[in-house]
């Protein structure tokens, strides 16, 4: 097609420029210089990521635009994965509900799920280390394998009526899941400690996790929504469940494509050499607080999982809540968590992970003691206002811990050592945490998980914040 024509009218006289006028129109061209105005909006790539761009040149002057490019991207890629996961996660359960599932299923659903995720975590690591690329690993497995496996839970329905074989195969498919997930994680890991400049790490992933919250925020409920309209249509009982399956599919995928155009971070000379049996053993000696951040993770996760699974199963055998409330709940989370990212982002920045991640770790055992008490699951808003808060400082800095703490030359092994142990606690939280509640209640294991989470903030304190206090204070001596 030509470009459109028009014939200019007779007179060439011009009124005068207004006072100040010739700035406004030079800012208004450098701001343009890259918008084409002749393609249609919604395709011009460029003027879309722009902003995202000079956000990110901001942060750090000295970038290359070739490390610009590829946040922009992992960026990309932390929302779309966002907006995936909340068309899933908090569904999972719901789904297996909806086919008649016992507590202790629904508990078996998540430690298996935990099982199979820490068995993967070593031979993903070992992988990495064959391979000699990270970024291939977590495009074909955690960014192809486990998507493709969303889809197969989208199509379950259609091949499977018996309640009992249902159950069985969310089971196998939410832990095959995990596992291709989990293969990915330490080269993943490995990556963004390389990727992600250590002076804008706190800004950056407040950002990327503000970006996600917002997913979260809109997704949950509209999910919740979807999941009560769709449910019974046309004959098929679980029909809302399989449309966002399906959606959690697509939007995962186009996280995979964008993953997959980060250029991968060279690999230093330590991470290149060749591995030998004991390296990690030497290295772990030298970083003062490592053992003690896995052995504080291991009990943390287990205080999380005795209780996690329940919480939603809770709603609807408490309250009969209904999956559109259960999403609205964790909209709730999900707003408080934007702010969240903005005020301890910065903070992270300026007072260090350590300080988050005490200040936020002692106050979030409160949040299941809370739920001993509701009344009424509208209450829970309450508990999320304050938990989307808290949890987004304390993710931050406990990621921002695991970066900081593993040892450069051995992070995938030593990443992977410290997934194993969240991992197994996870296997085995979830098994109590179904016994407890068919044998005894819920309220019980809500209490569990409030004084399992307030020891293993002991323990960080102890003998991860501590000893590495004092090394700092030695070499400054």
């Amino acid at each position: 097609m030509g470009r459109f024509t028009y014939n200019r009218p007779m007179s060439t006289k011009q009124p005068p420029p207004q006072p100040g006028r010739w700035r406004k129109t030079l800012i208004q061209r450098r701001v343009s210089a890259n918008v084409d105005y002749l393609r249609p909006h919604r395709l011009n790539w460029a003027a879309i990521v722009k902003p995202l761009d000079e956000s990110l040149s901001q942060q750090a002057e000295d970038l290359p635009w070739r490390t610009v490019r590829s946040l922009r991207y992992f960026w990309l890629d932390g929302l779309f994965a966002a907006i995936s996961e909340n068309f899933y996660l908090g569904f999972v359960t719901l789904y297996a509900l909806a086919y008649g599932a016992t507590n202790g299923q629904v508990g078996t659903i998540t430690a298996v799920a935990n099982l199979l995720g820490a068995l993967a975590l070593f031979p993903g690591a070992r992988l990495v280390e064959r391979a000699g690329q990270r970024k291939s690993v977590v495009v074909w497995s955690g960014g192809g394998v486990a998507r493709l496996l969303l889809l197969l839970l989208a199509m379950m329905p259609f091949v499977i009526t018996q309640p009992a074989l249902a159950i069985a195969a969310i089971i196998i498919l939410n832990g095959l899941r995990a596992f291709m997930g989990n293969l990915a994680n330490p080269g993943w890991t490995s990556m963004v400690a390389d990727l992600v400049p250590n002076s804008i790490r706190g800004r950056y992933f407040g950002s990327r996790n503000t970006a996600m919250g917002v997913a979260a925020l809109v997704v949950a409920p509209l999910a919740g929504r979807i999941i009560n309209l769709g449910n019974g249509w046309s004959d098929f009982d679980q029909f809302g469940y399989q449309a966002v399956f399906f959606l959690a599919f697509l939007f995962g995928m186009v996280s995979t494509f964008s993953f997959q155009r980060i250029e991968e971070p060279s690999a230093t000379a330590e991470q290149k050499a060749e591995h030998h049996r004991g390296d990690l053993r030497r290295a772990i000696r030298q970083t003062p607080g490592y053992v003690g951040l896995v052995a504080s993770a291991f009990v943390w996760n287990m205080a999380l999982q005795v209780a996690a699974p329940f919480f939603n199963v809770y709603l609807v055998n408490a309250f009969d809540s209904t999956a559109t409330t259960i999403g609205l709940l964790a909209s709730v989370s999900s707003l408080t968590a934007l702010l969240g990212q903005r005020v301890f982002g910065r903070l992270l920045d300026v007072r260090g992970a350590f300080w988050v991640q005490i200040v936020t770790g002692f106050l979030i055992p409160g949040l299941p003691l809370a739920w001993a008490f509701i009344t009424a699951d509208w209450q829970v808003g309450i508990i999320n206002t304050f938990g989307g808060f808290l949890w987004a400082g304390y993710n931050l800095a406990n990621f921002n811990s695991l970066l900081t703490l593993t040892p450069d030359e051995q992070r995938p092994r030593a990443v992977a050592l410290y997934q194993t142990a969240v991992f197994t606690s996870a296997v085995i939280g979830p098994l109590l945490g179904g016994f407890i509640a068919d044998s005894v209640s819920y309220k019980l294991i809500f209490g569990l998980s409030a004084a399992g989470r307030l020891l293993g903030m002991v323990l960080f304190t102890i003998f991860t914040v501590q000893l590495v206090k004092k090394k700092q204070a030695r070499e400054e001596k």
